[in-house]
């Protein structure tokens, strides 16, 4: 049960409601992490423009695999689910995306990009000047290295937050029990 209550659409006001009713526009639905984050219309506002924000440098499908990457370090189930099935939109296999919960993937680029995006996490960004030459060398621009930071902050947040208020899952659950080994 979820320790935070829920902001439901039909009972919110101000800022709040139009920040729920867009969400709501944009993914026909309004997932239980950004209901209970609108308990706090600021929070929910820089989550959302945050997100928004980080469109640009790396694809839907990065973004994705780096998050559960992070969600499978951080033992997020709630974050496991939600990017297991928006990684599945955005063209990402199954067995591609069980992989990125363990912090692998097929394809090397994109193995580099995770086990940048893990060193962050584990280090507390204490990355060596041979993790960043190897981020380098694998095709990644300064850009792109500061945006993977960036997904990884942001995907801090969101983990931290659903283990604080419990989350309840409304996405078909992926658990990360084991991914963290």
């Amino acid at each position: 049960m979820a320790r935070i209550t829920p902001v439901q659409v039909a009972q919110a006001q101000g800022n709040t409601k139009q920040l729920l009713e867009g969400v709501q526009k944009g993914l026909g639905m309004v997932p239980n992490m950004m209901k209970t984050m609108a308990q706090s219309s600021a929070a929910l506002g820089a989550y959302l423009n945050f997100s928004q924000a980080l469109a640009t440098a790396l694809n839907p499908r990065l973004r994705e695999q780096i998050a559960l990457a992070v969600a499978g370090i951080n033992n997020c189930s709630y974050c496991a689910s939600a990017h297991t099935a928006l990684g599945s939109k955005a063209g990402v296999d199954n067995t591609e995306l069980a992989a990125n919960l363990q912090g692998r993937s097929e394809d090397p680029k994109t193995q580099a990009a995770l086990r940048f995006a893990r060193a962050i996490v584990i280090k507390q960004g204490w990355v060596s000047d041979d993790e960043l030459a190897d981020i380098r060398e694998a095709g990644y621009a300064d850009q792109q290295i500061v945006e993977i930071v960036a997904v990884v902050a942001l995907n801090l947040f969101t983990n931290y937050f659903n283990h604080v208020a419990d989350t309840e899952i409304d996405f078909p659950v992926v658990e990360t029990a084991d991914a963290a080994a």
